[in-house]
């Protein structure tokens, strides 16, 4: 599936516009009833005797009708049709400078992607350092003792910024998304523009910098030709027909033949290649080898029990005001929920109140929420 760097990637809207199209065929087909190539190059088999292949099928299922709902109004899909693409298509208008998405990152997106973006747990980095220096790693090997893998963030991997203004637009911030306005997004994405050392038109973003449709149409990604098949422009649709149903792009198939090969497919020897170790031994001090678990505390210096899974259930809005929670620590934010009784506070932890899911959208049992709200006032008081 890789040629080099070179990765593989096909749009939503390209495999939605795809299957809209129904197989036709008697045996083993690769064709729509267009007569066109599938597009992911797949094979699909006819239902023949009840059976298609060595499946089962539920032929009555297939011949009924639906007569639920009603087709969407053209105001209900342009209320869903939010997307932004790669041509500027579903961007909007606005502006936001580099500094004041500074201020707006760090008071709704640092909670989760820590300072200047470096990430962090289990949330992803935004930057790793200048994206054109990063953007030369993709084609790091793991091979020869080199330890230094590809670096695969926005700036260096991403091929369109246009997914970056949409994913922050619709998806974030994580616990109220769609809250952000077009020219809050405008800002952030200059922010995190600026962070990753990109330049638009060949001009750094300092502080100053104002961040519009018009500049934002003019980025270039570093690894914008870096993604195979070619889905740019009116022939994306047909380039993705063509690259995936040309079975040697992915090693399907002996190379001479162009056809799918099932078995006895391989000629020669397989190379392997070995996980090495990670060539570091001389550790200060040495590495202990013991395999036991550290013995838990007792008394006045144990851990409480609700504290592990606070960190990782509930840290993420509880620990800073970003998210508009009452905050770990703030005696004010606890002292006028536990007033009102802690059953009262134990029943909205589990069955979720405002613009908190129940049990925080865990699956923790009702016993255990029950202690990290016990942790959670008791940090509190």
């Amino acid at each position: 599936m890789f040629k080099s760097y070179r990765n593989l990637m096909m749009s939503a809207a390209m495999i939605a516009a795809a299957s809209t199209t129904l197989f036709a065929g008697s045996d083993a087909s690769h064709t729509y009833t267009n007569g066109k190539k599938v597009i992911d190059g797949g094979v699909t088999y006819p239902v023949k005797k009840g059976m298609t292949s060595a499946y089962h099928v539920n032929t009555k299922a297939h011949a009924a009708s639906f007569k639920i709902g009603r087709p969407a109004t053209p105001d209900e899909i342009k209320a869903w049709n939010i997307d932004v693409m790669p041509d500027g298509t579903g961007l909007p208008e606005g502006k936001g400078t580099v500094e004041e998405g500074d201020a707006i990152y760090e008071e709704k997106c640092s909670a989760c992607h820590f300072d200047f973006g470096t990430g962090g747990s289990g949330y992803p980095a935004l930057q790793k350092g200048n994206a054109y220096e990063g953007h030369k790693t993709l084609t790091n090997q793991r091979v020869d003792g080199n330890d230094d893998g590809p670096i695969r963030v926005f700036g260096t991997y991403w091929p369109y910024a246009s997914t970056l203004w949409w994913y922050i637009k619709t998806g974030m911030p994580h616990p109220h998304p769609m809250s952000l306005t077009d020219d809050e997004v405008y800002a952030l994405c200059a922010y995190i523009i600026s962070i990753n050392e990109l330049k638009i038109d060949g001009e750094e973003l300092d502080d100053e910098y104002e961040l519009n449709r018009e500049k934002f149409l003019k980025i270039k990604m570093p690894n914008v030709d870096g993604f195979i098949p070619e889905i740019r422009g009116k022939n994306g649709l047909e380039n993705t027909r063509k690259f995936f149903n040309d079975f040697t792009n992915y090693g399907i198939g002996p190379v001479s033949k162009k056809t799918r090969c099932m078995k006895n497919c391989f000629k020669g020897k397989p190379e392997l290649a070995r996980i090495q170790g990670s060539g570091i031994s001389d550790y200060l001090p040495p590495i202990s080898e013991k395999k036991d678990l550290p013995k838990k505390k007792e008394g006045a210096g144990a851990e409480h029990p609700g504290k592990k899974a606070y960190e990782a259930s509930c840290a993420v809005c509880h620990a800073t005001d970003a998210m508009g929670a009452p905050v770990v620590g703030n005696k004010k934010d606890w002292a006028a929920r536990v007033k009102k009784g802690m059953d009262k506070v134990y029943h909205n932890a589990i069955h979720g109140i405002n613009g908190m899911p129940p049990k925080g959208g865990t699956s923790l049992p009702d016993d255990k929420i029950k202690e990290i709200v016990d942790y959670m006032v008791g940090a509190s008081k």
